[in-house]
């Protein structure tokens, strides 16, 4: 199919119900335990052609819209890919984001906490890296693993020179 020859509204549609299964409506009675990491919608191994379509479909879609996000100058997005090592999270950006303008895009990995990371809240370093009005943000994983991993290993939380009583 030839998505130059559809319009901007039929390609937002089509997006929208390749996309509907996976969208979340209630937050709080989700369970990622209830999610089937197999699950691939409606494409099987024979629909291939079909899965670069709809790839290449939003990725084509996500590229008129950055253009207008970046000429509104109203917003930004913040894309979050948060997954254990070697989950995928390089190869997802690196497709999703491969028909985007990097000039418009910011892209943040967060390693293990500098010694001026630590001398702030562990909120500080996300919210320096947030992308500016009319960008893209991507953060290759997040402050979610932060509050998860003290949690499991307390002696992080020790480095990041809280006042006493507050743990």
């Amino acid at each position: 199919m030839d998505f130059g020859k559809l319009s901007l509204a039929e390609r937002i549609e089509r997006c929208r119900s390749f996309s509907r299964p996976y969208r979340l409506r209630d937050g709080e009675k989700f369970r990622l335990k209830d999610v089937d990491p197999e699950d691939t919608g409606d494409l099987t191994s024979e629909d291939k052609p079909q899965a670069k379509e709809a790839l290449a479909l939003g990725v084509e879609l996500l590229a008129e819209l950055q253009e207008r996000l970046y000429a509104q100058d109203s917003w930004a997005i913040l894309l979050i890919f948060q997954a254990m090592d070697a989950a995928g999270k390089d190869g997802a950006i690196k497709h999703v984001m491969s028909g985007v303008n990097p000039q418009g895009c910011q892209v943040h990995s967060f390693k293990a906490p500098s010694a001026e990371d630590l001398d702030h809240d562990y909120l500080w370093r996300c919210l320096k890296a947030l992308p500016e009005r009319g960008r893209i943000g991507i953060f290759n994983r997040s402050y979610y693993e932060e509050v998860l991993v003290v949690r499991v290993h307390e002696e992080l939380i020790a480095r990041q020179k809280l006042p006493s009583g507050s743990m």
